[in-house]
């Protein structure tokens, strides 16, 4: 076969144009790695407190770095989640717990808060996120760090992620209990815990979780069932940790974003029509006296009731705790059986109004008062049934009594509390009795 004499000059050129490139690439990803690495000496690093140098920590950190480095473009828009080996545990698929959601883990054994706040932009804000999941502090402890230390970092940290994006939901998780023998103490981790609400309090951009009351023995260490070396969670532990923030990444968009598609048992006429908060409004606390109506409206005045995919969530409170109750706009002097669905984020606390008196709705496990429930489901949906006849209430969970005789005035309308955490009600739907 004759090939003509121009082919071997287009290959000619095409062979430098190729190795030119690679030869660019290649330099920029070196450039990339070495700009990784971590540094040889605190000096003009962000932040206070430890930074791990071990040599098995500089590998891990190096390593882990440089193959995030190639995926910048692939991860663009994630869920990010920034933490230490817990965080790391969870593996690239996040064990399957979040379907449906893009997420990128940025979790290295072994760091702490200050080296998170020094990866915090090559590793988080070039992903540009479309949220941020945060679990630190713990390995600080070891490290010799006081609790101010690593709040400072934490305190950092948030800024940096606020300026990045002034609306870009942050979750922070409380640090998880360890033990004293893991040089991480029990009154130093509450100690930061209580530093990190009180660094975020009033700041409705992070929905602080409580993570540490879930985990917690009486004493307030790690369970051995959880924690088998009384530090990483097992399998039931990163199950745990999943419920507990599915409902917060739901109400922030990140999942059940589909409509629930329920229809009333024959008889039953929905008090929430799954879209709005039509039928619904503010009433004065002690007269329950009329006072702001919600109809067409998703969300009440304050933001703290919204209406979204068939829920009516009672968000989080940024300062912590705020009671604040909503009622529907009806009354019900006649007998009824009131049917609901309700979702509570770890020691959540809540109530449902029956005419007046209220029915505690809460997480009970953890919040009580009905601690010893054997068919409750922990951050998850729960179903109340509560009759009213001659104005006593019968009030069931999940086929468990929680109150065989709870009296209510003869007529009033139905109410939902707001107290702490994240609270969740859907299928809301009364049938009068005769």
């Amino acid at each position: 076969m004759n090939i003509p004499p121009w082919f071997f000059r287009f290959r000619f050129v095409f062979r430098l144009t190729l190795l030119a490139f690679l030869a660019g690439a290649t330099f920029h990803v070196g450039q990339a790695a070495e700009s990784l690495e971590l540094p040889a000496t605190d000096e003009g690093v962000p932040g206070a407190g430890p930074i791990r140098r071990y040599d098995w920590f500089r590998n891990l950190w190096n390593q882990r770095r440089s193959a995030w480095s190639q995926r910048v473009e692939q991860d663009q828009n994630a869920l990010v989640f920034l933490g230490d080996s817990i965080t790391q545990g969870w593996g690239d698929n996040f064990q399957g717990r979040f379907p449906g959601v893009k997420l990128a883990n940025r979790g290295i054994s072994g760091d702490t808060t200050r080296g998170m706040l020094l990866r915090l932009k090559d590793d988080v804000l070039v992903l540009n996120p479309r949220g941020v999941v945060l679990l630190m502090g713990t390995n600080d402890l070891e490290e010799g760090a006081e609790p101010e230390v690593i709040a400072g970092n934490l305190k950092l940290i948030i800024a940096a992620l606020k300026e990045h994006r002034e609306d870009l939901p942050i979750v922070l998780c409380e640090v998880f209990p360890s033990d004293a023998s893991k040089k991480r103490p029990a009154d130093k981790i509450k100690r930061i815990n209580e530093l990190y609400r009180a660094a975020v309090k009033g700041d409705p951009q992070v929905t602080v979780v409580d993570t540490w009351t879930l985990f917690a023995n009486p004493e307030g260490n790690a369970k051995a069932e959880e924690f088998p070396d009384l530090l990483h969670p097992n399998e039931k532990g990163y199950a745990m940790w999943a419920a507990a923030i599915r409902p917060v990444l739901a109400t922030l968009e990140f999942l059940e974003t589909e409509a629930d598609e329920f229809t009333p048992e024959p008889g039953f006429e929905s008090l929430f029509n799954g879209k709005d908060l039509t039928g619904w409004g503010f009433r004065v606390q002690k007269t329950l006296e009329k006072q702001e109506s919600f109809d067409g409206q998703t969300a009440s005045t304050d933001g703290r009731y919204v209406a979204k995919h068939g829920r009516i969530i009672v968000t989080t409170p940024p300062e912590g705790r705020r009671v604040q109750q909503m009622w529907t706009t009806r009354e019900f002097p006649e007998n009824f059986v009131l049917k609901l669905e309700f979702r509570a984020t770890p020691n959540a606390d809540s109530g449902v109004f029956i005419r007046q008196p209220q029915l505690q709705c809460r997480d009970y496990p953890l919040a009580g008062p009905y601690k010893d429930l054997q068919h409750y489901k922990p951050q998850d949906w729960n179903e109340l049934v509560v009759t009213v006849k001659d104005n006593v209430a019968h009030c069931t969970c999940n086929g468990e009594v929680l109150e065989a005789a709870l009296k209510v005035p003869p007529t009033g309308p139905i109410g939902l509390e707001g107290d702490r955490g994240q609270m969740e009600y859907r299928r809301i739907r009364l049938m009068p009795l005769p």
